[in-house]
C-alpha cells in the first residue's frame, strides 16, 4: 500500500484500494468481477435494444425502462477502468482531475438513475390511478422534456461541488477506500476545512436522492390506497404486480446507496472491508439485478429478449 508524507499540497495522483487483506487473490477476485460487469453491460445492452428495435415496447413505461438501463450502463462504464485496473494489473493510481471527472460520471449518473426510478413511479401512479389518462399524460413529447431534465438535473448540481473539492489541499496519506473515485472519500483526505463541501454535498443527496425517495413513497401510498378501492381481488393482484419490477428496483438502489452514506458518515472505524464490500455492491448490484428483474417479471420484455436470444 502507498504512503506519504503529510505534507499540504494539491495532489497528482490518488491511490485506490482493490480488496483490503485480500491483495494476493486480486486476479481470482476479477473473475467475479469480470462476470458481473458482463452480465450487467450485456443485459442492459439487450434490454435497450429490444426497446429500440421493437415497436410494440414503444410505450412509456418502456421508455423509462430504457432510461434506467442507459444510467445503469453509465455507471458500470464509469468504473470499469480502475476496478479492471487494479485486480489485472495493480494499476492503483489516478490522476487527480481524472479522479474528478471518474466522481462526475459517477455521481451524475446515480443522481439520474434516482431520477429515472422517480418517473417511473409517477408512471405506475398514473397506470394505475388515472389510467383513462394515461396515454394523453405521458405523451411522446413529455417524455422526451423529462428525459432532458433528467440530465439536466443530474450534472448541472455536480458541477459547483466538484469545483469546491478542487480548491481544497490534502495533507494525508492520498490513499482512497474503494476502487474508484467517491466524493466524501477524497473530501475526508482534505487537511482543509471542508464544511462547505459536506454542507453543500448533503443538500445535492437532500434535494435530488432524499427528494426523489419521499415522492416515490407518497406516490405508492397513493397507488395503495387506488388499489384498495379496486373491489376485484383478482384486479387488485395484477396491479400490484405490475410494480413489483419497479418496487424491486428502487430497493436494490436505495438501500445500498443509504448503506454506503452511513458507513461513510458513521463508520469511521468500521474494517476497511467493510467500507469496500458495500461501496461494490452499491455500484454493481443495481446495474446487474434490473436486467434480470425486468427480463423475469416482465412478459413483454421476456419475450422479446427471448426472440432475440433464439435468432442468435
Amino acid at each position: 500500500m502507498p504512503h506519504f508524507n503529510q505534507s499540504i499540497f494539491r495532489p497528482a495522483i490518488f491511490f485506490l484500494t482493490g480488496i483490503p487483506g485480500f491483495e494476493t487473490y486480486h486476479v481470482w477476485i476479477s473473475i467475479l468481477f469480470c462476470c458481473l460487469y458482463v452480465i450487467a453491460i450485456s443485459g442492459n445492452a439487450m434490454i435497450l435494444f429490444v426497446i429500440i428495435t421493437e415497436s410494440s415496447l414503444h410505450e412509456p413505461m418502456y421508455y423509462f425502462l430504457s432510461m434506467l438501463s442507459f444510467t445503469d450502463l453509465g455507471l458500470c462504464l464509469s468504473t470499469l477502468v480502475t476496478v479492471l485496473g487494479i485486480f489485472w494489473f495493480n494499476v492503483q493510481e489516478i490522476n487527480f482531475d481524472a479522479c474528478i471527472g471518474q466522481m462526475f460520471f459517477i455521481h451524475g449518473f446515480t443522481f439520474m438513475e434516482s431520477s429515472v426510478l422517480l418517473a417511473m413511479a409517477f408512471d405506475r401512479f398514473i397506470a394505475i390511478c388515472n389510467p383513462l389518462r394515461y396515454s394523453t399524460i405521458l405523451t411522446n413529447s413529455r417524455i422526451i422534456k423529462v428525459g432532458f431534465a433528467i440530465v439536466i438535473r443530474g450534472t448541472t448540481a455536480l458541477v459547483p461541488l466538484l469545483l469546491l473539492l478542487k480548491r481544497l489541499s490534502f495533507c494525508q496519506s492520498h490513499v482512497l477506500h474503494h476502487s474508484y473515485c467517491f466524493h466524501p472519500d477524497v473530501m475526508k483526505l482534505s487537511c482543509t476545512d471542508t464544511k462547505i463541501n459536506s454542507a453543500f454535498g448533503l443538500a445535492i443527496v437532500i434535494s435530488t436522492a432524499g427528494l426523489d425517495s419521499v415522492l416515490i413513497l407518497l406516490s405508492y401510498v397513493l397507488i395503495i390506497h387506488s388499489v384498495l378501492s379496486i373491489a376485484s381481488p383478482e384486479e387488485r393482484k395484477k396491479a400490484f404486480g405490475t410494480c413489483v419490477s419497479h418496487i424491486s428496483a428502487v430497493a436494490i438502489f436505495y438501500i445500498p446507496m443509504i448503506s454506503l452514506s452511513l458507513v461513510h458518515r458513521f463508520g469511521k472505524h468500521a474494517p476497511p472491508l467493510v467500507h469496500t464490500f458495500i461501496a461494490n455492491v452499491y455500484l454493481l448490484i443495481p446495474p446487474v439485478m434490473n436486467p434480470i428483474i425486468y427480463s423475469v417479471r416482465t412478459k413483454q420484455i421476456r419475450k422479446a429478449v427471448s426472440k432475440y436470444s433464439f435468432l442468435s
